[in-house]
């Protein structure tokens, strides 16, 4: 009977304690509502007009007389008469020169992945494959002949020799961007 009367006073006193967190949470409650009323009734959103659309005036293309350069008839004339035209010495000192071990590798899979300083030069670190090069201005790289001509932080420019459609070889240039 005493231990029955020692739980009963226990638990009496669990429920008075839970009655009076109830009431001082009720209040708490009621004012944080009260604030969060006022704070919304005082808000003034900031809101910036926009601005008017500009007006797009379109603008027809008229080529006149020149020839459409995606003509048929313009490319078949140059395979027609079966003669390469433009400068073959672009071509023929890279033909006539060792090739690079980066030359082996299309320029899409050559990625510039660092830069550094050696020895004063700057130096482009390249990744290929999972293998890392160090290339400086002056080296080839790519299946185009590309010629590294300058090197910064962010970049490489490349001068390529590559074959237009309609056969003629042609310098481009080039730039490879470092890759994060």
């Amino acid at each position: 009977m005493a231990s029955s009367f020692h739980w009963s006073r226990y638990l009496l006193i669990l429920g008075m304690s839970g009655s009076l967190l109830g009431c001082i949470m009720d209040s708490r409650q009621s004012e944080v509502s009260a604030w969060m009323a006022r704070e919304k009734s005082q808000a003034v959103p900031n809101i910036q007009p926009l601005r008017e659309p500009l007006v797009f005036q379109p603008v027809a293309y008229d080529r006149g007389s020149a020839e459409d350069p995606f003509a048929f008839e313009k490319l078949a004339r140059v395979f027609q008469s079966g003669q390469v035209r433009g400068d073959t010495r672009l071509i023929d000192q890279h033909r006539n020169r060792r090739k690079e071990p980066l030359e082996a590798y299309p320029l899409d899979a050559i990625k510039m992945v660092g830069f550094m300083q050696k020895a004063g030069k700057p130096t482009a670190l390249v990744l290929v494959e999972n293998h890392l090069y160090q290339v400086v201005a002056g080296n080839y790289i790519g299946q185009n002949y590309g010629l590294i001509r300058n090197i910064s932080e962010t970049q490489m420019k490349l001068q390529e020799v590559v074959q237009d459609a309609t056969g003629e070889w042609i310098e481009q240039s080039t730039v490879l961007e470092l890759q994060e």
